[in-house]
């Protein structure tokens, strides 16, 4: 028998067939459960996996001869595929909102109130009082009312959509004036000139990158000016020799030549950030205010709601964007709309917001109770020093996703970092962490892997998942199998 495994062909010959695969009662079970074709296709991976190794190494997978072996691969399989994409993370790497980690996270209300929406049905267009079809941007319009002052308000599926919305609607075909240090340039390559171009409008620069005056905007109305635009750059920061015309001078112009202000803010908070450790950022009140006609902003950036884009602002300038064909490939479904009410409402109450929206509990968390946590972890760590160092350090947390790009918070961070006879590099580490049942999303530097503690949301459960890491790091290396 082992002269015959020497060769290639024998080894093809040991592989089992399809039909003796699906005729063991384990493996009818899981055909009983997720369905013959499904399972026969994972089973067909398998064998195709194997066919691979032979023919790299001239070898079998360790499964193939034992039926037991081949229940417990096909299992593992399963418990992957059956694993969703979306599953929770920790996320530690030191950016709050994370745009690949999903931005903001949902209150709780929001999370009822979604919940609820999926379970039965709703009046999402239907208007309770007179017993006909209202709009689904209603109750969300009275509550950015209530809160901004504003006229009314059209929601859309994020800012992005809005920016084309909002020029869409009330500028097609016509210019729109911006300063050349608005340009802006956010993730994924969006651009305000190529948007301004989806939007079918023409963009007239101003000034320069770092001084724009009133009289730049005064001297390139036309006749076929529709708008001048304010762009929010929260994504980055000039300083230095710099000018910048405040929203009420443009009011002021804007009035007195017929033209509409309209407004990019990007992050979009409803609250002064500043007892969070944040700079104060311009509010959307506040500019409709100084006299802007249009608003848009972020739903999960500073307002810690779903993604959403919203622009509120003049009635007449909103019912424009809500008649526009756009809107309706634009707008938001019933999920959103109920997170985005019940996020919303926490605002009534500003000063409950840190205990309330999960970004602020994270930003206002103080910092010795940031220490603290990492001396306790730390000891949960012990398991860890067969192969890294782990130490505790000073770090910065950055708000992410384009929002106060030059404030960073004090923060803790636990830091992993190789010792020289170690069997385990940081890629691997990392590797674990991220495999891990709840993974922990740190980030490599200065050849450290740091785990930036402000952004725990599970203190407990954080502990827990590094216990069970240490433990399966510590069996691989021992060569028994998990």
């Amino acid at each position: 028998m082992t002269q015959a495994i020497n060769s290639t062909q024998a080894l093809y010959r040991c592989l089992p067939a399809m039909d003796s695969l699906l005729l063991i009662p384990q493996v009818i079970r899981f055909t009983d459960q997720q369905g013959k074709p499904w399972i026969k296709s994972l089973l067909a991976q398998m064998l195709k996996d194997a066919r691979q190794q032979i023919a790299k190494s001239r070898s079998l997978p360790s499964w193939c001869l034992n039926q037991t072996k081949i229940v417990t691969e096909l299992e593992r399989r399963l418990v992957l595929a059956l694993r969703q994409s979306m599953t929770p993370v920790f996320n530690l790497t030191g950016t709050i909102l994370h745009t690949n980690l999903g931005r903001s996270q949902m209150c709780e209300a929001a999370i009822d109130a979604v919940t609820k929406v999926m379970r039965h049905p709703v009046p999402l267009e239907f208007d309770m009082g007179q017993g006909k079809r209202g709009h689904r941007d209603s109750a969300i319009s009275a509550l950015i009312h209530e809160l901004t002052g504003a006229q009314s308000c059209c929601i859309v599926n994020n800012n992005a959509a809005a920016v084309l919305l909002m020029l869409a609607a009330t500028s097609a075909g016509k210019e729109v004036i911006v300063s050349r240090g608005e340009l802006v340039e956010i993730g994924g390559a969006f651009r305000i000139p190529d948007i301004m171009a989806q939007a079918g409008c023409k963009l007239v620069e101003v000034g320069c990158t770092n001084r724009t005056h009133l009289k730049d905007y005064a001297a390139a109305i036309t006749d076929n000016t529709a708008a001048i635009m304010k762009v929010h750059t929260s994504n980055y920061h000039i300083s230095g020799f710099t000018k910048v015309t405040e929203e009420a001078e443009l009011a002021a112009l804007c009035q007195e030549r017929g033209i509409a202000l309209i407004s990019d803010l990007g992050s979009g908070a409803l609250t002064d950030l500043s007892r969070f450790g944040l700079s104060k950022e311009p509010m959307p009140q506040q500019m409709l205010s100084d006299g802007v006609n249009l608003v848009s902003f972020s739903g999960d950036k500073l307002l810690g709601g779903p993604q959403a884009g919203l622009v509120v602002g003049d009635s007449e300038l909103i019912a424009k964007l809500q008649a526009h064909p756009l809107k309706r490939a634009l707008r938001c479904d019933k999920m959103t709309l109920a997170a985005l009410e019940a996020t919303l409402m926490q605002y009534r109450n500003p000063e409950s917001l840190d205990s309330l929206l999960p970004i602020f509990k994270k930003l206002s968390r103080p910092q010795p109770e940031l220490e603290q946590l990492a001396e306790q972890l730390l000891i949960v760590c012990t398991e860890f020093l067969s192969h890294f160092n782990v130490t505790i350090k000073a770090s910065q947390t950055q708000v992410g996703s384009g929002s106060q790009p030059d404030v960073l918070l004090d923060s803790v961070s636990l830091c992993f970092s190789q010792k020289p006879d170690s069997q385990l590099s940081l890629q691997q580490l990392d590797s674990h962490f991220k495999t891990a049942q709840i993974p922990i999303i740190g980030r490599i530097t200065a050849n450290q892997l740091w785990l930036d503690l402000r952004g725990s949301d599970n203190d407990e459960q954080l502990a827990q998942v590094l216990v069970q890491i240490a433990a399966n790091i510590a069996a691989q290396c021992s060569g028994v199998s998990q």
